[in-house]
């Protein structure tokens, strides 16, 4: 008997309908249940990342989040609906590591399904696709999510309960929940809102409209000078009378600071028009020695608050909009003021004050991901955004893992011989270590009693002085070899020339010189491991805070056109030699016969000259008893 396609549907919507009804049963059931040992607040894509990792490793948790979907954020923000995230659809490789690279908004997880590519193929995707995305990520890898919870008057209990539960919090409905960790996964949400005279005569970038019509023949100044002003500024440049843009220094541009939170291109189309001397402009001045007064007309005009020297009088124009966009905040009103966390100082005060490990600096067993912790590589990498900070969240619970459940950080053993080739894929295929640079490393334990040695991924740098403490792995007297890619310090900065036309080295010889993102390879005799507060001697960053202990010795691989680190003379030759020359081996690759002349030359001449590690840790070579009795010892 045919099946109408009426009877079709009708049947697609009671299925429909039983999946959305045991949804619903599955989560009021859910919220029974009140103790945790992780309570992420927040399902965001940083509480999201971090949920999946507690559900992989069979924890106990909850994402509590106060609305009705996944990146709540994102529904709004940014206004004007265009992320400037890049989705690299096709990078011609198929090594998904690699094109992690090029890819800034999927979330890591374990099911090929869930990168972003399926979601959208545009460059810069739509904002509600990423919703969209996170929700799917939600629901596909079945994240346990309590929506409709808002998390208020967060605090830290004088004394564990009996179960080890160290935080309690109430819900609106006035629920109580409590948690052994809360790891804060709520971002930058709050509007930056300085006073100055004038505030409340203007809207913010958080209530600006979006339709045009609003701007029809208008004049409007917007306050600010970042992505989220240009973006502002070009979405209503053609139809206003002209657009301002008033901040106290000028544009930060991301091809000269190598900071993807710094102007875009994508968003600076306004600046063509003030340079072509086309109505649109910038203005510099700091507002606290302005005023926003109210005209006679009832327009706005700006004025100075004194006899304060300015680089220029301010405008006799009188404008018709005024927009504050002028960045977010960490929004801290959850919190009990018992527990509220300390905040950053200067430029940093807008994040929670953060150890290196992500912990509040003032509240044991509080946690920042994601955005939030964004202080810890602020202007350096890009740890506040989804390509980075999916990474940071990896490491957090890496570092969660050991600390609480004795869980090491995971790490592989290999022969030494092997030393190179492992460098030299990581370099070429890690995503982790190319976003998070210099943030995030590979660490190197060298065996040599095992003629081994243990590879670590993506370890935050700035802890290695308590490397034993953070993963479980001994370090006390190895050698300790530290991987990382980073930018010439001096090749970044404001209004840096970076496009000048010996902007690039080529020859191997000086490498160190590099200026784009290039590996650097530390090499350690002793990585001193000390406790927290312990003076350490550390490198400095290119904005001149701490980064590493300063090493033993340091090599540069010459910078590539398209980061690809393959060349045998100017990449791959040079580091063999500096390995040799930190671990006195030869690890240069000999072929099988060339191993048995070797051998047969030394059995010859009757003394115990060592082999190759190429020849010693070769599988058809490991089983030989003659070989371990004459060359065993050679590399102790």
């Amino acid at each position: 008997m045919a099946v109408g396609p009426l009877a079709v549907l009708l049947v697609a919507t009671i299925l429909s309908l039983a999946l959305a009804t045991s949804e619903e049963q599955q989560q009021r059931g859910s919220r029974d249940k009140k103790k945790f040992d992780y309570c992420v607040i927040g399902a965001g894509p940083s509480g999201l990342q971090m949920a999946y990792y507690l559900k992989k490793a069979g924890r106990d948790y909850r994402v509590f989040e106060k609305s009705n979907m996944t990146g709540y954020f994102f529904g709004t923000y940014p206004k004007h609906r265009r992320l400037i995230s890049i989705n690299k659809v096709h990078t011609g490789q198929q090594n998904p590591e690699y094109n992690l690279r090029h890819d800034w908004n999927s979330l890591l997880s374990d099911d090929p399904s869930l990168l972003f590519k399926h979601f959208s193929k545009d460059y810069y995707p739509q904002a509600d696709v990423l919703v969209k995305y996170l929700d799917e990520y939600r629901r596909k890898l079945d994240l346990s999510v309590q929506f409709d919870t808002e998390a208020r008057n967060v605090r830290r209990l004088p004394k564990e309960t009996p179960t080890g539960h160290r935080f309690q919090f109430e819900d609106q409905r006035g629920e109580s929940y409590w948690c052994k960790y809360a790891l804060m996964a709520n971002g930058m949400s709050r509007p930056n809102e300085p006073y100055f005279e004038g505030h409340a005569m203007t809207v913010g970038y958080e209530d600006v409209s979006t339709d045009l019509d609003d701007f029809e023949a208008k004049t409007v100044l917007i306050l600010g000078s970042g992505n989220s002003a240009f973006e502002t500024a070009n979405h209503v440049a053609g139809v206003a009378n002209y657009v301002h843009l008033l901040a106290s220094s000028p544009p930060r541009f991301a091809w000269s600071t190598h900071y993807v939170g710094d102007l875009r291109a994508v968003n600076n189309e306004l600046l063509d028009n003030y340079q072509l001397k086309s109505l649109d402009g910038l203005l510099e001045a700091n507002l606290n020695i302005l005023q926003l007064v109210r005209t006679q007309s009832g327009r706005f005009a700006l004025q100075l608050r004194n006899d304060t020297s300015f680089n220029y009088a301010p405008p006799d124009n009188e404008y018709d909009v005024v927009v504050r966009c002028l960045g977010f905040t960490y929004n801290d009103n959850m919190f009990s003021p018992c527990t509220k966390p300390k905040r950053g100082t200067g430029r940093r005060s807008k994040f929670p004050l953060i150890n290196r490990d992500y912990e509040s600096a003032n509240v044991p067993d509080l946690y920042f991901v994601g955005s939030a912790a964004h202080s810890l590589d602020f202007r350096e990498a890009s740890g506040g955004f989804i390509h980075g900070f999916r990474y940071t969240s990896r490491a957090l619970h890496r570092l969660l893992e050991w600390k609480n459940h004795g869980v090491p950080w995971p790490s592989e053993r290999r022969p030494l011989a092997q030393l190179v080739d492992a460098i030299l894929t990581r370099v070429n295929e890690a995503s982790g270590i190319y976003q998070m640079h210099h943030v995030l490393g590979d660490v190197i334990i060298i065996d040599r009693n095992t003629l081994e040695f243990e590879y670590l991924q993506e370890f935050p740098l700035p802890l290695l002085p308590q490397f034993e403490e953070k993963t479980g792995h001994k370090v006390d007297g190895k050698e300790v070899i530290v991987m990382a890619l980073r930018y010439n310090p001096d090749f970044s900065g404001p209004r840096l020339d970076t496009f000048h036309s010996d902007r690039a080295v080529q020859e191997a010889e000086k490498a160190h010189l590099s200026n784009f993102l290039h590996p650097v390879i530390y090499y350690y005799n002793r990585l001193m491991q000390r406790p927290v507060g312990e003076h350490v001697e550390e490198m400095e960053n290119r904005h001149g805070n701490p980064s590493i202990p300063v090493p033993d010795r340091t090599h540069h691989m010459l910078e590539d056109f398209l980061t690809r680190w393959t060349s045998p003379h100017l990449h791959i030759e040079p580091l063999r030699k500096y390995l040799e020359s930190c671990l006195g081996v030869d690890l240069r690759r000999y072929r099988s016969t060339e191993c048995f002349v070797k051998l047969l030359e030394g059995a010859a001449e009757d003394v115990a000259s060592p082999l190759p590690l190429s020849c010693v840790q070769r599988p058809e070579f490991e089983t030989s008893h003659f070989l371990y009795l004459e060359h065993g010892n050679t590399f102790a």
